[in-house]
């Protein structure tokens, strides 16, 4: 495992994070002299390090501050001033979350003044924010509608904006704003920033006319936003959420002449139980089968088909690649990224459009599904695929934008009708009187049959490398994948570290290629003696300190094979899950992920039998060949940062 070397190149001026900046000192410190403070909450005694923030210094005594600008995945900020406590000896109130402990302290979190103070910053917050909570996409999951609650507001003590002063702008297939319900708590800036390095929002003016913008006031379709949707995630308010287009899929249904099919993806399944009250990690895929079709879609169908498509696609590429480099000694654009993650993608044709031939040319999971559908089972089923109307379950709002790409039409059609969200969805189901956690499990519909556990770990970062190194290793080794990994478990692509470079030596090779791959690569024999080195990054903050080291000639410039995820711990952590998010909550649901994986009776991509029908019955070319390339490939834009 390697870390990356920061480069600055001069002529990059992209944001640069902030983070991590703790507020602690290295926790070696707490067993020094002195590297622990006393301090007193409200009566209650507890030794914390030193540079602790009150805030987590009361959380360790059970004493609740409330916050608005705080969020786990952030940086301090201490703008909002909801957390204000009382400190002795200091003259004016201070923010919890940004007041770290050097010394011993007395704090009082609820006398009259602090609880004044907190009701007035909620009032002031609420005396500039436009809008009717009950017709709010937040309504009841707001975080300045529930201190409000807390704080007894019961009328609008320093008035109340009655009209929109700010157009929505909706130009964005993937995020709405909404700033009439903007309190500037800056967590959107700070995510797009210090989470993302992406920097498409910010804060501009001074006092009361401070605003959060684009640049030059810019549409946001018109700007460098990749639609990964972070912001959205860490919002407090209504101010962010995504497009939303369950209204036209409702009329899909409604329309008889319509074949309505879903698709749904594992990251939704593993955190959809949270919009019913579930804990986070409680896997709920056979009761949203079930909650769909009674829905009214007419079949329900399991992404992680084309997960394992994709896998033998991006695999064959990735050895040919390797077949042209080391054999035939041509140029070829070797580290291959991973191209499933439509927020990486963008990212990467805004800040490195220079290395878009690097990218695997294979759709992602979601876009082949769209295409099988309105060919192979169109023609196997009698449906016409004008008549079908294809709708994708993602835990991402970038793939709304990815449907909604001019080049995602090989099918003769858009490929993908609709791409719904974790959370709007969950707002379906409850439209249609479901109560999720209380149905009975039910499958997948036919043809496709039950997915492998390589798909299902696609959700969770690291997991399409693990799926792609479980089908390489076997069909290049000859070997069985468990026999070098315990239970198959490739645990070292493993975690929510920003990035991982793993170095698997290859020892043998099989005496044959498999069939499926022969004509591609006659022998494995030039991988013999071969470092086969792979990598993993999540997050585009970890993908861009990749990109600068390859761009270096760092480590990962000698990668064959780099899996990008545009959100934080992957697809688990997209912008269209339940809200909140956390470090913690995203660790859930990737227990949940990996258990499915475990629990499933084939966990290899190249072992589906519903894939490898589809390859007998119809890309009979086989991977990468001519028809697959057709419908299950594609090509990306060199976008650039210029804005005009």
């Amino acid at each position: 495992m390697s870390t990356v070397k920061e480069t600055r190149p001069g002529t990059d001026r992209a944001p640069v994070s902030q983070n991590p900046r703790p507020l602690t000192y290295p926790p070696d410190a707490s067993q020094s002299i002195g590297g622990e403070v006393s301090v007193q909450i409200d009566g209650q005694d507890v030794k914390v390090p030193i540079g602790t923030s009150l805030l987590d210094a009361a959380k360790k005594v059970g004493v609740h501050i409330p916050t608005l600008c705080h969020h786990p995945d952030l940086r301090v900020a201490g703008v909002c001033r909801v957390c204000v406590v009382e400190v002795e000896g200091q003259r004016t109130l201070q923010a919890a979350c940004a007041y770290p402990v050097t010394s011993p302290l007395k704090v009082h979190t609820h006398t009259r003044k602090v609880r004044q103070a907190r009701r007035h910053v909620v009032d002031l917050m609420l005396s500039t924010h436009c809008g009717e909570c009950y017709s709010c996409k937040r309504n009841n999951n707001c975080e300045l509608q529930k201190l409000a609650r807390e704080y007894g507001v019961d009328f609008f003590r320093f008035g109340h904006v009655k009209a929109s002063r700010i157009p929505k702008d909706e130009s964005s297939y993937s995020v709405v704003r909404d700033m009439d319900k903007c309190i500037l708590c800056r967590r959107c800036v700070r995510t797009c920033i210090d989470l993302q390095e992406v920097g498409v929002l910010e804060a501009i003016g001074r006092g009361h006319e401070t605003r959060i913008s684009t640049y030059l006031d810019k549409a946001l379709a018109d700007v460098v936003c990749i639609n990964c949707g972070q912001c959205i995630n860490r919002c407090p308010t209504g101010a962010l959420h995504a497009n939303d287009t369950s209204d036209e899929v409702w009329r899909a249904i409604d329309d008889p002449t319509k074949h309505v099919v879903i698709q749904t993806a594992p990251s939704p399944r593993a955190a959809i139980g949270e919009c019913f009250g579930l804990e986070p990690g409680v896997p709920m895929t056979g009761q949203l089968n079930t909650a769909l079709k009674l829905a009214g879609f007419d079949k329900v169908f399991d992404t992680n088909f084309t997960a394992d498509l994709t896998i033998l696609e991006e695999g064959t590429e990735l050895l040919v690649r390797l077949h042209d480099a080391l054999v035939k000694k041509q140029p070829t654009a070797l580290p291959q990224f991973t191209s499933c993650s439509p927020g990486w993608v963008k990212y990467l044709e805004h800040f490195h459009p220079e290395y878009i031939p690097n990218l695997s040319s294979a759709k992602s999971p979601q876009q082949m599904f769209g295409a099988v559908i309105k060919t192979w089972y169109a023609q196997r089923n009698g449906i016409d695929p004008k008549d079908i109307v294809t709708v994708a379950l993602m835990p991402c709002s970038a793939k709304k934008f990815e449907c909604n790409r001019p080049e995602m039409d090989s099918s003769g059609f858009k490929d993908v009708d609709f791409g719904l969200t974790t959370r709007e969805m969950a707002q379906m189901i409850q439209e249609a009187g479901i109560h999720l956690p209380s149905l009975a499990k039910s499958g997948f519909d036919d043809p496709f049959g039950d997915a492998t556990g390589s798909g299902v770990i696609f959700g969770a970062t690291g997991g399409v490398m693990e799926a792609a190194l479980r089908t390489v290793i076997e069909l290049v080794t000859g070997l069985k994948v468990e026999k070098l990994f315990e239970h198959a478990n490739i645990v070292s692509v493993r975690g929510f570290e920003g990035v991982r470079l793993i170095e698997l030596p290859i020892t043998q090779v099989a005496s044959e290629v498999p069939e499926i791959i022969r004509k591609h690569v006659p022998s494995f024999d030039f991988l013999k003696g071969v470092t086969l080195k792979v990598a993993v990054a999540h997050g585009t903050a970890n993908a861009k300190r990749v990109m600068e080291d390859i761009r270096a000639g760092g480590p990962f410039s000698e990668c064959h094979f780099i899996e990008f995820m545009g959100c934080p711990g992957g697809c688990l952590g997209g912008g269209g899950q339940p809200i909140p998010t956390s470090p913690e909550i995203r660790q859930a649901r990737a227990k949940a992920i990996y258990a499915e994986d475990a629990g499933s009776a084939v966990r290899k991509s190249h072992e589906n039998p519903a894939v490898l029908r589809l390859y007998t019955e119809f890309l009979t070319d086989g991977p990468c060949g001519h028809k697959s390339h057709e419908l299950l490939h594609t090509h990306y834009t060199a976008r650039g940062k210029h804005i005009g």
